[in-house]
């Protein structure tokens, strides 16, 4: 079969599932990753042949998404804030607004802290180290910590600190669950679970049936769980003037603002995603 005639197969198989645009894109992705092929190559070389060991390999990749199985998870890797990451079902794909926490935590630090000075920091709730990993690699002289109450994530994470050339120290443990951590920090940040149940109906199918529950969703009844747990723990666990730094539920801005004070932090800080939703959240001890 030749190329033209497997793009053309490709896009009737999942016409109607996925927008025209997506499922192009889903194309140029997994004939780069299986043909090692970029799209001017297919334009140019619309003759090219496939051989059937490949073309098999598209068939289950079709399998895949037909079934709504995210094509990070199908090809085992994606990107995130200009590095690559392996990732799977233990663990969640690192979205664009985890993108902006990171940049505003690194700007936020750079802005005020001289570049030699050593930094320790901590990530609650690694998945696949996205967080950990990328300030490991742009904040060079920070020592960072992650936790993860997932073994396979933490498993995840390490061979993507390796992968990047990092140094970051895992362990796995239960956030909810912990009195105490190894030592005190300069910086916590967590992008912990705060879907709640009402939500899912807003979700998309693909989250839904393929990435880890535990990793998004809370009860309706206590939506701040995790938060709560975090932030005791960094009332004790942050150096006297650390920050703590949140992703957050955009509907539970207010409330997050009120538990923030309730446990005494200081110069609580609000930030808006791209999109204009409440999505960030800084604060002092």
């Amino acid at each position: 079969m030749k190329i033209s005639e497997l793009k053309n197969y490709f896009h009737e198989q999942l016409s109607g599932l996925y927008p025209s645009e997506e499922i192009q894109a889903f194309f140029y992705i997994l004939a780069e990753e299986y043909l090692n092929l970029s799209r001017v190559d297919i334009a140019l070389n619309p003759k090219t042949e496939v051989s059937a060991n490949d073309y098999d390999r598209f068939q289950v990749a079709l399998f895949k998404l037909n079934n709504h199985e995210p094509i990070q998870y199908i090809i085992g890797e994606t990107e995130f804030y200009g590095l690559p990451f392996k990732v799977n079902k233990y663990t969640l794909i690192p979205r664009s607004e985890t993108e902006e926490l990171l940049d505003y935590i690194i700007s936020n630090h750079k802005s005020t802290t001289q570049h030699s000075e050593s930094v320790s920091i901590l990530d609650i709730g690694t998945g696949s180290g996205c967080i950990a990993v990328s300030l490991a690699k742009n904040l060079s002289y920070a020592k960072v910590s992650a936790l993860d109450i997932s073994e396979k994530a933490i498993q995840v994470a390490t061979e993507n600190a390796e992968i990047n050339n990092v140094r970051v120290d895992f362990f796995q443990t239960d956030i909810l669950k912990v009195t105490a951590l190894p030592k005190l920090y300069d910086i916590i940040v967590s992008n912990p679970p705060y879907v709640r149940e009402l939500e899912k109906e807003m979700m998309q199918e693909n989250v839904l049936r393929h990435e880890p529950d535990s990793a998004l969703y809370v009860t309706d009844s206590d939506p701040l769980l995790f938060y709560r747990s975090i932030s005791r723990l960094a009332k004790i666990h942050l150096k006297p003037g650390g920050k703590l730094f949140f992703e957050i539920n955009e509907y539970l801005a207010d409330e997050m603002i009120q538990l923030l004070k309730d446990e005494g932090f200081k110069k609580i800080e609000m930030k808006k995603d791209i999109f204009g939703k409440d999505r960030m959240m800084k604060c002092f001890k």
